[in-house]
This record gives structure tokens, sequence and C-alpha cells, in this order.
């Protein structure tokens, strides 16, 4: 999973390839750190990036986040969706396969 802190200077890069999981996250988050093994069990399974909402408000303004954590999958055609909360990981799968 990569971590993006401070610079989202290629974040547009990595969603525009599609079949993108983008977890929006807070360290002080309880829901987010439970969520992050979760995260790692599927990690073979789809691209994950992680943004800290700490250090990157102008994403988070961008995509209306405003609660954590959220999910955003990125889809190849362009469109993407959206889930606010903790999940399992085979909840995300199901998310990620709609």
């Amino acid at each position: 999973m990569e971590i993006i802190k401070g610079s989202a200077d290629n974040f547009d890069e990595i969603i525009s390839k599609g079949d993108v999981l983008v977890d929006f996250f807070a360290t002080w988050c309880g829901p987010c750190k439970m969520l992050a093994p979760e995260l790692e069990e599927i990690k073979d399974k789809v691209q994950i990036i992680k943004v800290d909402i700490d250090e990157n408000l102008e994403l988070c303004k961008r995509f209306g986040v405003m609660s954590v954590p959220t999910l955003i999958y990125f889809k190849k055609d362009g469109t993407y969706d959206v889930h606010i909360g903790y999940m399992t990981s085979d909840e995300v799968l199901k998310f990620i396969q709609k």
C-alpha cells in the first residue's frame, strides 16, 4: 500500500489508471485503525492508496471527504464509488466488485 502524505502530486496519475481503492484516513481515528488490517488482507487483490486527511486537505475538499474512514474506489471508466465507515475485508471486496 502506498501512503500519500503532504504531496499529492502523483495522485491523479495513480487514479487515472483505474481499479484503485483510496483510503482517506486519520492517525487519530479509531475506525481507521480497525480498517487498516482489513485492507492489509486484500492488498494483493486491489491497488490501495492511503491518504492522510490531516496532510492532504486539498484532496479531501476535492472529493468531499468529511468523515473518516472514507473509501473511494476509482474505476477504469473514470467513475468512482464512495463508502464511509468501517468494513471488513469481505465487505470491501464486495464494494469494489459492484
